[in-house]
């Protein structure tokens, strides 16, 4: 099978790489061909992973082997409220590729749906392990404490949905706690995103593009990756 790869450089000083037809599957790499060979490996951990929450119902479980194909590569940049290239400082335009054009699916749009319960369980799950006092201990060169990381998750997502003209409220009211608003903002995302399929909406809002299939891209990077982060602070802490 291919695996339909786009690379997004300078993610944060690293490499970025997206499996473009598996929202959650991605893998950072110093260079391309680490990003690129660490994806791979990524991809053998998230196949594991959806046959194991799906079971018999599983869509990867036939697949085998795997090729590397690298579709395109993205540059990120930054911009100025005038809209022009500045160095590393401003707003930051993160990857546009062009499958992210290609409308969503009703399969794919359910496979997302499953993908997100599974993510916002296992997220749920870790936070269980947690104790209260280590959930907001602070760490020396990191932005967030663990309730932080909780809290922007739910914020991203309300950003993602304001990407595509699709929040329901202003971000003044969004829930300040970060588990409600993990759930309200959450049980937003899994009205709207049905309501997607098939649709050719690709919408450019400060500078940048999103559609459907970025949205659904990026929302399940997001919360995969800020789950290892956690994992990694929780680690720290003992």
């Amino acid at each position: 099978m291919q695996l339909k790869t786009g690379l997004e450089l300078n993610n944060e000083g690293r490499i970025l790489a997206w499996a473009l037809d598996f929202p959650g599957c991605f893998a950072y790499g110093g260079d391309q061909q680490e990003a690129l060979l660490r994806l791979s490996q990524a991809f053998i951990a998230y196949q594991h992973w959806v046959n194991f929450k799906a079971g018999s119902g599983s869509w990867l479980k036939d697949i085998k082997d795997i090729d590397i194909r690298l579709l395109e590569s993205f540059q990120n940049y930054f911009i100025n409220e005038k809209y022009e290239v500045v160095p590393d400082e401003g707003y930051e335009i993160n990857a546009w590729f062009q499958y992210d054009w290609v409308s969503l699916n009703e399969e794919e749009v359910n496979q997302g749906l499953q993908l997100m319960d599974w993510s916002r369980k296992d997220l749920i799950d870790l936070l269980d392990t947690i104790p209260e006092d280590l959930r907001v201990k602070k760490f020396e060169g990191e932005r967030w404490d663990i309730l932080g990381i909780v809290n922007h998750i739910g914020g991203a997502e309300w950003w993602y949905l304001n990407r595509l003209g699709l929040t329901k409220f202003t971000r003044d009211d969004v829930p300040k706690e970060p588990f409600v608003r993990l759930d309200v903002i959450r049980e937003q995302v899994k009205q709207v995103l049905p309501t997607l399929v098939g649709k050719d909406m690709v919408r450019g809002i400060e500078g940048e593009f999103w559609s459907p299939r970025k949205f659904l891209r990026r929302l399940l990077w997001h919360e995969k990756d800020h789950i290892h982060h956690i994992y990694k602070l929780k680690d720290l802490a003992t």
